[in-house]
């Protein structure tokens, strides 16, 4: 067996379009040199396989080695010089694999029962023994949160190892320009040539953060083959804020506050971020989910308290104490000064009428934003909408419209809360088409 580094691979080096495949490539991420790995084996070519799985995300990744260990010949494709990238750097480069209280309450789609049996068929328990089987340590961060202790590029080893002993062939820098439906299955013209397959499997993800290589191609490529897709736009991202509440944002600026955030209904309480554009933070990304454009967002400063009934009992109890400083003593110096600017004048809390603390009871456990926008697909976590999942079998992840078609990952409608959702249902959906091509 020999071995070459392909991460700065010419085109010389790749078979011509015409060229057969030769070779079956599996690579892995070397530890020492954080590059990728080409094992180069002389098996029989391989011009036509059982399974070709376009994205070499995590969905993909997983799709490719539960397919090849059931014996399953398997090509993976991407048109990125390296895989898993979306996994590097996500949950701040440690990896947000799983959640431990999965369900699929958890997930946002037009067809909210579509998740179901493939979350029950391959659950958080599963990817979470996984992991323990390669010794990759993690731990709870918070609500169900598993992290690796270490680094991302634990995770995609443990996947890319996976795919190595199963023997799934992964070709980086492959571009796939026509895809045609055969009598036996489809045919794709690449960079590496024609490619025939039985089973072809979309894993190509949505538009969130264009930068690591996300295109719509996926969604391409169900609207080649009779698919309906339904309306994309950023989701679990942050807010921007143009109106008289950008300068407040831009003096705050990475402060962070636990607070209660709600909009349509739908309410989280984490924390959110000040930031220079607007308001970022745990809880503004979850909601932004559920936000459409000129929607209005409440959110509660002070959570744990009876706003009301606790400006009474101060004024009661500290009659001359000023409302800042009492704000002071449960956010930051400087927010609760900048608070009091913005929104009311400070003074000792018995000069405050009645009326007067109802009106900052309301601004400080009800204060409405009105966002300008989202920072969109270039910061998104995920994509809201894709195919939709009313033409696609829940069990097999198969398309109803062409058979031998397959869609899993962000590219079909279904999208989950921040916390390690969107990674187990990469797992799930991946592993229940695997059983199936």
């Amino acid at each position: 067996m020999t071995s070459s580094r392909t991460n700065e691979a010419s085109p010389g080096s790749l078979p011509r379009p015409s060229a057969r495949i030769k070779n079956r490539l599996v690579y892995s991420l070397a530890r020492s040199m954080g590059t990728i790995v080409t094992y180069r084996s002389r098996n029989h070519a391989v011009p036509v396989t059982d399974v070709l799985i376009i994205g070499a995300g995590a969905a993909g990744l997983m799709c490719a080695f539960t397919a090849a260990a059931r014996g399953r010949r398997v090509i993976l494709i991407d048109h990125a010089n390296k895989p898993g990238k979306k996994i590097l750097m996500s949950g701040g480069g440690r990896c947000n694999f799983t959640n431990m209280y999965t369900e699929p309450a958890n997930f946002l789609s037009q067809n909210p029962h579509f998740c179901k049996s493939a979350l029950a068929r391959y659950t958080q328990w599963d990817f979470i023994a996984m992991v323990a089987k390669h010794g990759v340590p993690y731990h709870e961060k918070k609500l169900g949160q598993l992290f690796c202790d270490n680094k991302s590029s634990d995770i995609l080893e443990m996947l890319l190892e996976e795919c190595r002993q199963a023997g799934v062939s992964l070709h980086m820098d492959t571009s796939v320009q026509q895809i045609d439906k055969t009598e036996s299955g489809y045919s794709l013209q690449t960079t590496l040539g024609t490619l025939s397959c039985e089973a072809l499997v979309i894993a190509t993800g949505g538009l969130s953060i264009p930068t690591l290589g996300a295109t719509g191609f996926g969604y391409q490529v169900g609207k080649q083959f009779g698919h309906t897709l339904l309306p994309t736009r950023a989701g679990l991202v942050p807010f921007t804020i143009t109106d008289q509440l950008k300068e407040l944002c831009t003096e705050l600026s990475g402060t962070s506050v636990d607070c209660l955030v709600s909009c349509n209904d739908t309410s989280f309480r984490e924390n959110i971020l000040f930031t220079h554009r607007g308001l970022s933070g745990p809880a503004i990304l979850q909601i932004s989910s559920f936000w459409q454009p000129g929607d209005t967002v409440e959110i509660n400063l002070l959570p744990d308290h009876d706003v009301p009934a606790w400006l009474s009992q101060q004024q009661a109890e500290r009659p001359n104490s000023e409302l800042k400083t009492l704000l002071g003593e449960i956010f930051t110096k400087k927010m609760a000064n900048l608070i009091a600017e913005h929104w009311f004048v400070s003074k000792p809390m018995k000069q405050y009428t009645h009326a007067e603390l109802s009106d900052i009871a309301e601004k400080l456990a009800s204060w409405k934003v009105v966002p300008a926008g989202t920072e969109g697909y270039r910061t998104a976590e995920v994509t809201l909408g894709g195919i939709d999942t009313r033409e696609v079998s829940s069990k097999t992840m198969e398309s109803l419209k062409s058979p031998g078609l397959y869609f899993v990952g962000e590219v079909l409608d279904v999208s989950g809360h921040l916390g390690g959702f969107n990674f187990q249902w990469a797992w799930a959906s991946a592993y229940a088409a695997a059983q199936y091509v």
